[in-house]
């Protein structure tokens, strides 16, 4: 009795603590730190020059084997550092055991965070690249549309279409210099540190960092092992990218609704209702709002399983790939989807043109007034009560007559209310980063140059 118990504990323990099921997506890292540190442990000594080749060969066909589904990575395994040393012992024999000597597990899996995220930040600035190219395309096809500008969800100014998708790829620059940020940290090496406390086989760091193609190495092995500052701060770029992701499918959510109508996303990122014949819903857009929650979920999961350790590595640090892996994999498909959005997006300038109120246009007579002596404070309130005559009346601040307009003050003209356009309201805006047609020229200028950096 007593022995079945035992063996179901083992059991229990055994299923409960392998991560191999999360962490197997980095056995290709794992193996390139294991052939480095086999090249390390034949400079000391530790390996002959003929053991260090046939672990290195080794280990290339054992990552053939794992990418082929041939060795199979079971949950018996426990994680993916001790599924490499097994079948590396198999496939060579005792001496495949002399590879981890001085390292620990501490010190490879940091290694190998540090290896594969290197890989993920560049993949995904490589993306929100591609985003930006699809803004700065959606830009040039755009500057002719006027569009217009909200202030808490109301008609604010008039502004060009190319004015926002800019405001989109000048945004996702800072994502990308973030994340260009957060990889200077990432990328500085913790093997050596072993356990916690260092090695006690002479092992040339500096050595290993430059196989790794690692800037530096870490100066403490206890903050080496400690450390995952580098997941949290690429997790936190990452969450403020999918809140700027967010916030603009908000505006495609709300621009693509029938009371709106100001674009149309592409049918294939559209889906219809199970019963309304008529419905197609922004579907895509929908989701990528939604997706921002488990991105957040994901930061907060990190920082909650950290906040509480002591030094050095604890078991619960395990259960940080988890949450960081799944941001990897919706940030990754977000920036896919976000992509395809706007390389496909229709703005229909004839509908947004019918709904667009010329209240918009009382900064420029406000603005007006100003040029004309008229202190700005009470410009504002002037134009204010036209605004509610208009209202009141039941037309357009342009359809007011000159009358009244000139009730309120001597400096209405004709051409002034004649001149109340939204493209020229627009074009007053001429400073650098305006709305104006010769700042946004200038901004998708600077949007070339972002782009032809890389």
């Amino acid at each position: 009795m007593t022995d079945t118990r035992d063996e179901a504990l083992k059991q229990l323990m055994d299923d409960f603590h392998a991560s191999i099921d999360a962490d197997r997506r980095l056995f290709r890292v794992d193996i390139r730190g294991s052939i480095a540190y086999a090249r390390g442990l034949v400079r000391i000594g530790v390996l002959t020059a003929d053991e260090g080749h046939v672990i290195e060969k080794a280990l290339g066909e054992i990552e053939g084997e794992i990418e082929s589904g041939a060795y199979a990575l079971t949950r018996d395994l426990e994680d993916i550092h001790m599924a490499v040393e097994k079948r590396l012992i198999e496939k060579v024999g005792p001496v495949g055991g002399k590879l981890h000597t001085g390292r620990s597990r501490n010190d490879q899996n940091a290694t190998d965070e540090r290896l594969y995220l290197r890989e993920v930040v560049d993949d995904v600035s490589g993306r929100i690249r591609d985003c930006q190219a699809a803004l700065l395309g959606l830009a040039e096809r755009t500057v002719d549309v006027v569009f217009p500008g909200y202030t808490h969800l109301q008609q604010a100014q008039p502004i060009r279409f190319a004015h926002y998708a800019l405001s989109l790829l000048f945004g996702l620059q800072r994502d990308r210099e973030r994340l260009a940020d957060c990889r200077k940290r990432i990328n500085v090496m913790p093997l050596g540190a072993g356990a916690m406390a260092g090695s006690a086989f002479p092992i040339d760091r500096a050595f290993l960092a430059d196989e790794l193609g690692f800037d530096g190495i870490s100066p403490n092995s206890i903050d080496a092992v400690s450390d995952r500052d580098f997941n949290v701060e690429f997790l936190a770029a990452c969450t403020t990218l999918m809140i700027r992701i967010s916030r603009a499918c908000e505006d495609l959510v709300i621009w693509s609704s029938t009371e709106f109508g100001y674009v149309t996303q592409h049918p294939r990122l559209a889906t219809g209702s199970s019963i309304m014949p008529q419905k197609k819903n922004p579907d895509a857009a929908e989701l990528l709002r939604g997706k921002t929650g488990r991105v957040v979920g994901s930061l907060v999961s990190l920082v909650t399983i950290l906040k509480g350790l002591p030094h050095t590595y604890n078991k619960d640090m395990q259960d940080e790939k988890e949450p960081l892996f799944d941001a990897i994999d919706t940030v990754t498909v977000a920036l896919t989807v976000f992509t395809a959005i706007w390389e496909t997006l229709e703005v229909r300038g004839g509908r947004v043109e019918e709904n667009m109120d010329d209240a918009m246009l009382s900064t420029d007579l406000a603005d007006y007034l100003t040029r004309c002596g008229v202190p700005f404070r009470e410009g504002h309130g002037i134009v204010a009560a036209l605004v509610e005559e208009a209202l009141n009346r039941g037309c357009s601040l342009r359809d007011l007559p000159l009358e009244l307009y000139r009730q309120y003050s001597e400096h209405f003209d004709e051409a002034v209310i004649a001149g109340l356009r939204f493209d020229d309201s627009a074009d007053k805006r001429a400073l650098p980063g305006g709305t104006g047609r010769k700042p946004i020229e200038q901004q998708i200028e600077q949007a070339r140059e972002i782009l032809a950096r890389g």
